[in-house]
């Protein structure tokens, strides 16, 4: 039935527990290039774009932005 839990953010369901904060420094490798560009990294499978690295770099970053199903970070 409708009401119950369908669709509500404490179920559980929309809530997002991202390995990676936004502000927090970490160390990564980079694992491929998106369409736009940006090398891609992986924290615990989490996907985290970051500008100006090419794949195998392995740098430090800084996350800018947590989004729910990926985040954005510079390098350091």
């Amino acid at each position: 039935m409708y009401g119950s839990n369908r669709g509500s953010f404490s179920s559980g369901g929309f809530t997002s527990s991202s390995p990676v904060e936004a502000g927090k420094t970490y160390e990564v490798e980079i694992e491929d290039i998106s369409r736009q560009g940006d090398g891609i990294a992986r924290v615990e499978g989490f996907v985290i774009f970051v500008p100006e690295t090419k794949v195998g770099d392995k740098v430090s970053i800084s996350i800018d932005r947590v989004m729910r199903r990926f985040a954005i970070a510079h390098k350091v």
